[in-house]
């Protein structure tokens, strides 16, 4: 195997920490010496060890001697005292002769202090990026591969993906709200693998009154009818009236302790109260443009800002058009997720996808950059994403 080729098995290894890592990164780790594989890790769960550790540990079990050999890991490894001791002493007491990195800690406050400590005890450290031994598409699938965790790292907020299943005319549903099915059942697995890779789901009030959804994790068998979903995703319902009835799934099923309604400061107090007998309800100020409407809407700037301080990294938007619209339009959102039906709805009524008031010229329209197209089944899953590219 070559240099690029060890990185790449320690990328596929990193993926296996999807949906279990956060608020952590995805790392994966793979342990060479004298060319030959003696160790394999990723970084499991939030709180466990390592990708680092894992390898050596796995080649400690196997009878495998460390000192002199390479370590090829996707990210920077750490050098603070978190939940675990830092990666780098683990490292240096294995007696390893070099260490070849994906990506680089996106922390400004901790990028580069690895291979700092690393090149000083006499370890050789190579880049990914900076080596003509790495293609740049395995480098930059290093850097991609924790786009939320590094969004997060940086700005203290979700990284935010709106997912939506349409016609190809953009509609969602019907006049009167009917949206089951729009897509196929590849599409639909698409989407639940999207849900398991979030740590949060948020819907609108609207979504609540006319489908009572589970907003749950279900695995392929639980989407077929069996299985138990899970209950690790938290749900996210902006309801600004507090109109959510006491009934609903989310409010009175085993996964209520996940529910979290948002209301605004002009919700009836009685409705508030009810509902925080069942659910945490968080009361947030009306949004700065909001004006004088009776009822405005949320500042989602001020709900992104505590979802972030409380370890939510990645926010998935399966909303309605409003809603869709008011973090797309917004400038809220960093991916969309739109999986495309062969079909056509037409008709004024019809919901949109993404309503709001719109853009007012074309130069307001949002754009999108990194198209991916995928074909699922006979359905098109457009992923891109939003915004010019940020300096």
């Amino acid at each position: 195997m070559t240099e690029a080729q060890f990185l790449q098995l320690a990328l596929r290894l990193a993926r296996r920490g999807a949906g279990t890592t956060s608020p952590n990164p995805m790392v994966g780790a793979v342990l060479v010496r004298n060319g030959k594989i003696i160790g394999r890790g990723w970084h499991r769960r939030a709180g466990g060890p390592h990708a680092e550790v894992e390898a050596l540990r796995d080649a400690e079990q196997g009878g495998h001697p460390t000192r002199g050999a390479t370590l090829y890991v996707t990210l920077e490894p750490c050098c603070t005292h978190g939940r675990t001791p830092p990666c780098t002493k683990a490292i240096l007491a294995a007696g390893l002769r070099r260490v070849v990195v994906g990506a680089t800690d996106p922390n400004p406050k901790h990028a580069g202090r690895a291979f700092s400590i690393l090149k000083r005890a006499g370890i050789e450290v190579t880049q990914a990026g900076l080596s003509n031994a790495f293609p740049d598409r395995i480098a930059n699938a290093c850097t991609d591969l924790n786009e939320a965790f590094n969004h997060w790292i940086l700005h203290r907020t979700p990284f935010v993906t709106v997912k939506a299943a349409l016609t190809l005319d953009g509609k969602i549903a019907t006049a009167d709200g009917q949206s089951q099915w729009i897509t196929g059942e590849k599409s639909r697995a698409q989407g639940m693998k999207l849900r398991r890779n979030s740590d949060a789901i948020l819907v609108g009030i609207q979504t609540i009154l006319k489908d009572d959804p589970s907003l749950t994790v279900r695995s392929p068998k639980a989407v077929a009818g069996s299985g138990k979903p899970s209950l690790r995703l938290r749900r996210i319902i902006l309801d600004s009236g507090a109109r959510t009835p006491l009934d609903s799934k989310i409010v009175s099923d085993a996964a209520a302790g996940a529910t979290t309604i948002v209301v605004s400061r002009s919700a009836p107090r009685k409705r508030v109260a009810a509902l925080a007998k069942k659910v945490r309800v968080l009361v947030a100020p009306a949004a700065p443009s909001a004006g004088r409407n009776r009822r405005p809407p949320l500042d989602l700037r001020w709900l992104l800002k505590k979802l972030g301080s409380e370890n939510v990294t990645r926010l998935l938007v399966e909303g309605g058009g409003e809603v869709n619209a008011s973090f797309l339009l917004g400038g809220f959102a960093e991916r969309v997720a739109f999986f495309y039906a062969p079909k056509i709805l037409g008709g004024q009524a019809s919901r949109r996808g993404v309503a709001g008031d719109g853009a007012k010229n074309l130069s307001e329209c949002v754009p999108l950059r990194n198209i991916r197209w995928r074909r699922l089944g006979e359905d098109l899953l457009l992923t891109a994403r939003v915004g010019n590219p940020k300096p």
